[in-house]
């Protein structure tokens, strides 16, 4: 499998979109997910590395993997300007470069939703993941009401060949938990914007616990 992904109109435009749901509160959110991280951190699908400043002294080292080209020179950027050691690298969820076992964190944050293959991506942070490790997830989700649901539906061809294949319609909470992790928290809410809902306000964020492996 490819290390790279290439969608140079979506991440050209991805910096705007983040600025501006930042100025509508994805900060609080970004830092309610990385409350309290420890450890070594292995984050999925880093983007432009707008997660790093969120960390804590605790993380003791973060490894940011990110596919898409430039989007990855903006998390090598963003890098050089925090206290936390952050290593940014090319590689995909499905496959990335990373020890069995190594990381304490492992961090998805809006990018479940645009992953190929997300059971594939899961088993990875299962395999990355100490067996006291956590999996923090960020992430915008099918909505639970029907007639909301149906929406996003009929939009979802059009928003994933403008966002760089970001789906509206995953339950990625039941993926997680298909995938063997063990959720031990979660939170669901619409994330408006000037008190408005847009087509990805759903949204959970939680903590999940990895599966367990039998020696022998």
């Amino acid at each position: 499998m490819a290390k790279t992904v290439s969608h140079p109109l979506f991440a050209r435009l991805y910096p705007r979109i983040n600025a501006y749901t930042e100025a509508h509160g994805s900060l609080e959110h970004r830092r309610e997910l990385l409350e309290g991280v420890r450890g070594r951190v292995v984050e999925i699908g880093a983007g432009t590395g707008a997660n790093f400043r969120h960390y804590g002294p605790g993380a003791e080292q973060v490894i940011a993997v990110e596919p898409e080209p430039r989007l990855r020179a903006l998390a090598e950027r963003a890098a050089e300007a925090v206290s936390v050691p952050v290593n940014v690298l090319p590689g995909r969820a499905e496959e990335m470069p990373v020890e069995d076992g190594s990381a304490d964190v492992v961090v998805v944050s809006l990018v479940l939703c645009t992953i190929a293959d997300v059971p594939a991506a899961l088993a990875e942070a299962a395999r990355v993941l100490k067996p006291t490790g956590e999996l923090r997830f960020y992430e915008h989700v099918r909505s639970r009401n029907p007639g909301f649901f149906r929406w996003q539906r009929l939009l979802n061809p059009l928003w994933r060949r403008l966002g760089g294949g970001c789906h509206l319609t995953r339950d990625t909470e039941r993926a997680i938990t298909e995938a063997g992790f063990t959720i031990e928290r979660v939170r669901h809410f619409d994330f408006l914007i000037n008190e408005r809902a847009h087509p990805a306000s759903p949204s959970i964020i939680g903590v999940a616990r990895p599966p367990v492996r039998w020696a022998g």
